[in-house]
């Protein structure tokens, strides 16, 4: 049995930024996932923010993790060639009393590193936010905050983690640890559903299960409570309703309802913040529907509830008011990463550096390796490069031209070079391309999509899924019979010139 030297369970933003780190080193690293693939968990219902750090405690791990991962995702962002958009925040105030909270978030900030605030007045807003509502009076504005793809984040990390040595496991769901003290020669076997795997080190960033992996080894002092947030996303003609992203004042347990700009064009509001026992609960509700467009419309009036395209939810694994990031001294080499909520997906590269200190002082050698691949080529995306660019690719390749998903312009290329690049489900496509992410909610392109997949893989209709094993597409021999048939009413053709 291969013996590695660190394992990372949970191919969240979380696991493959400290895989990504992990990789500069002479170091066997392997992530395990139980998905069908990375970032079907928290990662997949993140907002997209990266937080400056105005909303956290002074003395909090989270606040300095955030400040140092804002900067360090900046670096990164380039080096991994994915778009970060810096957009800039504004915490919204409707009473001189806001105005003082206002004053006191930023003094807090600053005291946490947070470059260049300041708090703007109603001239100023009128000026460069004129969306917002007349009634707000102040604004602390925090320049530094912008705005990335959670799941192409998530990707490209773990792309460059494996060019440089790393392995990941995916549908490989953790069962049982046995710690050294108890495992034969004295490393960690982790027994999962793809087999058993021994490592000198484990590192639990399980996210919501996160709870349920430390009882494994024994360490039962923390609970993941999830904390589901129902969020909907806007129409992209809806793209520049706010300049910026629009905070209410914050709340103990929330940073409020906002209206979030997002790096592929739909604004978000949302969301809600309700404490959950089920860690599978995505419902959304009516209830949270109407929350949430009724306290967006108090920060920006014009937004209308037509303009709603999706409802979604995620869960966050909440767990006491900070991050746990610890060596376990009652399990020797095992490192818990839990409670990443909230700056989580900002702080991630900060949290890598961290854990990787954490595993030096705990015995682990990290000596660099003389050629460490730190930088990629930037993916192209239709959705996001001007016309005459898009007639350049097509000229070198056809496939750019040939429309799969009309919404948000994806091409059969691309959804190939998703596939290539570990996309198995349609989820997976999406989530690299955006395809079936628009209005029409893959209604047009889902069949196209299903038959790109199929001829990639070589898997049977029956066989693709939306995002892994229960969500099957078409499930009966006659409906693959009607899949086939669809498809031959509607060939591949040859790209027409744009």
């Amino acid at each position: 049995m291969v013996l590695y030297d660190v394992i990372i369970i949970g191919g969240g933003v979380i696991g493959t930024s400290i895989a990504r780190e992990l990789s500069r080193y002479k170091l066997k690293v392997a992530i395990l996932e139980k998905g069908e693939e990375l970032a079907f968990g928290v990662s997949k219902s993140n907002s997209g923010i990266i937080h400056p750090g105005t909303q956290n405690p002074v003395n909090s791990l989270k606040g300095r993790l955030c400040v140092q991962g804002n900067a360090l995702t900046r670096k990164m962002s380039k080096e991994l060639g994915i778009d970060f958009k810096e957009v800039g925040e504004l915490i919204v105030a409707f009473s001189e009393e806001d105005r003082l909270r206002l004053v006191q978030l930023k003094n807090e900030a600053e005291a946490l590193g947070v470059p260049r605030l300041s708090v703007v007045d109603r001239a100023w807003l009128r000026k460069n936010e004129p969306n917002l509502s007349h009634e707000v009076a102040a604004a602390l504005y925090a320049p530094t905050a912008g705005i990335i793809s959670p799941y192409r984040w998530v990707y490209d990390l773990a792309e460059n983690a494996v060019k440089n040595g790393v392995e990941i496991r995916t549908s490989t769901k953790v069962e049982k640890i046995l710690p050294r003290s108890h495992a034969r020669g004295g490393d960690f076997e982790i027994y999962t559903s793809k087999g058993e795997f021994k490592s000198r080190y484990v590192i639990n960033a399980a996210g919501l299960f996160a709870d349920d992996v430390s009882r494994m080894v024994s360490i039962d002092d923390f609970k993941i409570r999830p904390r589901k947030g129902e969020e909907f996303l806007l129409d992209k003609k809806k793209e520049n309703i706010t300049n910026h992203l629009i905070f209410p004042l914050p709340s103990k347990n929330s940073k409020g309802v906002l209206v979030i700009k997002t790096s592929d064009g739909n604004p978000m509001i949302g969301p809600t913040a309700e404490d959950v026992e089920s860690k599978t609960d995505l419902s959304t509700s009516d209830e949270g529907f109407k929350k949430v467009l009724s306290l967006a419309q108090k920060l920006v009036p014009s937004i209308n509830g037509n303009d709603v395209i999706a409802y979604f939810a995620g869960l966050r694994p909440a767990s006491g008011e900070d991050f746990i990031i610890r060596h376990e001294a009652k399990a020797p080499g095992f490192i818990n990463v839990a409670g990443i909520q909230s700056p989580g997906l900002t702080a991630a590269p900060a949290i890598a550096l961290t854990v990787s200190g954490i595993l030096k002082k705990n015995g682990l050698k990290l000596k660099r390796k003389l050629f460490f691949h730190k930088c990629r080529k930037k993916k192209m995306h239709l959705f996001n490069i001007p016309l005459s660019s898009t007639k350049k690719m097509i000229k070198k390749d056809p496939g750019y031209g040939d429309i799969v998903c009309r919404c948000e312009m994806v091409s059969a290329k691309e959804v190939a070079d998703a596939i290539k690049r570990g996309a198995r489900t349609l989820d997976g496509i999406k989530f690299r391309t955006r395809a079936q992410a628009g209005r029409c909610h893959g209604s047009f392109c889902t069949t196209r999509l299903m038959k790109i997949l199929a001829g990639e893989t070589g898997k049977k209709p029956t066989e693709i899924t939306k995002r892994g094993k229960g969500s099957e597409v078409v499930k009966e021999e006659r409906g693959q019979a009607l899949f086939e048939e669809k498809c031959q009413v509607h060939p591949k053709k040859a790209p027409d010139p744009l």
